[in-house]
């Protein structure tokens, strides 16, 4: 397992080992002892799935205020993503800034995103599935949502045929400018954070 930093504390890109023969390949895409030996000590609690038909499909920018806040770890099943962290810490040298990862079942990389971070996606291809773990289940009464293409972040969302797929909730999204961030340097936790 490769594990990498990216431009932001608190999101890390894992490369699990791919075993590939005539027949395909074989990766384990968690294992808490390898993980925890790379420095990545997180225990997950629920594992999410989502599949999206259309390409250009965004899902986000979402995240859940503590007490419920989560760390995630992503894969992509089937398909192809772009998957966009931004850091919401206050207090922090990259408040405001994000990183984005083209996430595939092809390159089979995944991506760990730490407490204090808004995530989203946008589908590249049609039929994607995307599959991630948890630090803490659902709690629909601490989520938050800010705009994915907020002009303040300066998101640089893959060009799509067409105008992308949102849920009504994320179309009426509120601007990062009107955002108050719950998360600071001191609460975030995870690993790089």
């Amino acid at each position: 397992m490769k594990i990498e930093g990216t431009d932001i504390p608190g999101v890390l890109v894992v490369e699990p080992a791919r075993h590939e023969d005539r027949r395909g390949f074989f990766v384990e895409t968690w294992n808490a002892a390898a993980f925890k030996q790379a420095g990545i000590d997180t225990e997950f609690v629920q594992d999410n799935q989502s599949f999206s038909r259309q390409a250009g499909t965004v899902r986000g920018l979402h995240c859940q205020a503590p007490p419920h806040a989560q760390v995630k770890l992503l894969r992509v099943g089937r398909g192809r993503i772009y998957d966009v962290a931004v850091d919401i810490r206050n207090g922090s040298s990259t408040y405001g800034q994000w990183v984005g990862v083209e996430l595939s079942a092809d390159n089979g990389h995944q991506l760990y995103i730490a407490e204090g971070f808004l995530h989203g996606f946008m589908t590249l291809e049609a039929n994607t599935e995307v599959l991630y773990k948890c630090s803490a289940p659902y709690a629909p009464e601490c989520e938050l949502a800010v705009k994915y293409d907020d002009r303040q972040l300066g998101i640089a969302w893959p060009a799509v045929d067409g105008t992308p797929n949102l849920s009504e909730k994320d179309r009426d999204a509120p601007a990062f400018e009107e955002f108050v961030s719950p998360f600071s340097v001191e609460r975030a936790s995870g690993a790089g954070s």
